[in-house]
């Protein structure tokens, strides 16, 4: 998803999502700020709001493991609610993916439990395929 194709986008929040998506990977909120100072951004307020509308769009994800952010990569990402991440201890790579079964029964558990689930972020961490080669 662009910046472009979602027209709720404010300013700021297209500069951030911007900002994310140009980044390959996860980025803190001060570093989204450090690199739009330049742009006008003074306060990490601003930048955590952008950010707080952008993860309700289903634009970026917060990794709470790495207190970060990463714009999605999956298109339609705000119909799924359920974001995966592989993130390795090494490189710091961030691969974000999509567990069909284990997203079906989380659905199937909160169902059966009368749980109102409304988003579902996974995290594993470990060391990718790459780093694995080298050691």
């Amino acid at each position: 998803m662009t910046a472009h194709s979602h027209p709720q986008l404010t300013k700021n929040q297209s500069m951030v999502f911007g900002s994310l998506s140009e980044a390959g990977g996860p980025l803190t909120a001060y570093a989204i700020l450090d690199e739009l100072r330049d742009d006008g951004f003074r306060a990490p307020l601003q930048v955590y709001r952008a950010l707080d509308k952008l993860v309700e769009y289903g634009m970026v994800h917060r990794l709470e493991s790495l207190n970060a952010f990463v714009a999605c990569s999956h298109k339609g990402c705000s119909g799924h609610g359920t974001a995966a991440f592989a993130i390795c201890d090494k490189c710091g790579d961030v691969r974000e993916f999509m567990p069909d079964e284990v997203v079906q029964s989380l659905k199937a558990w909160t169902e059966s439990n009368g749980f109102a689930l409304s988003r579902t972020t996974i995290e594993l961490r470990g060391i990718c395929k790459n780093c694995r080669k080298v050691a």
